[in-house]
């Protein structure tokens, strides 16, 4: 009797213990995913995605066991200028009606809050690479309305060639028209679901 007490005391303590993460949901209102890219070699055209969707799966007591998927719609991004836009999604480009979504998967995370290395899987145009972004990831706190949300900030540079989106043309004096080095940003407010 003695022995199933001590059994179930420690049962008990170790379930006081376990932590369980919460299911975060992006705030497309307070969030925004972005891109840079050079122009001409001499200055950078900034976009930024109208549309996309994620949940993070995060637990502040073991944050290296964070989860993270992401889906961005290819024909909501927008830099501003209509014609270069219906550019970006065609053919030479993101060609959107083939390839209507980017999207990230994360596989693994490394470091101490608030930074943290975002290991995981991006899909463009159907080919899929690895990347790491550097974030930091700050929260949760309790907003002014009762809802516990979450920030994650980063950026990370990838090769637009890696995923096939390769137009550019050559410039008389050296150089390109679109740099292939593409910095994306992001800044992301989530909201934990069970709020």
């Amino acid at each position: 009797m003695m022995k199933q007490m001590t059994t179930m005391m420690a049962l008990a303590v170790a379930g006081s213990l376990t932590t369980h993460a919460a299911t975060y949901e992006l705030d497309l209102a307070h969030s925004t995913i972005g891109f840079s890219v050079r122009h001409m070699m001499v200055t950078s055209v900034k976009g930024h995605a109208k549309e996309f969707q994620g949940v993070i799966e995060f637990d502040s007591e073991n944050p290296t066991a964070m989860t993270a998927t992401a889906e961005v719609s290819v024909p909501s991004i927008y830099t501003a200028n209509e014609k270069r836009d219906d550019h970006l999604r065609g053919a030479d480009f993101f060609d959107a009606e083939t390839y209507p979504a980017i999207t990230f998967v994360s596989t693994g995370v490394e470091g101490d809050l608030p930074d943290l290395t975002l290991h995981g899987d991006l899909t463009m145009k159907g080919i899929t690479k690895k990347i790491a972004i550097p974030v930091e990831v700050l929260g949760p706190v309790v907003n002014p309305w009762g809802a516990t949300v979450i920030g994650l900030e980063g950026q990370v540079t990838i090769n637009r060639q890696d995923f096939g989106v390769s137009w550019s043309k050559a410039l008389d004096g050296g150089g390109v028209v679109v740099g292939d080095e593409v910095k994306i940003s992001i800044a992301l407010e989530a909201v934990r679901k069970d709020n």
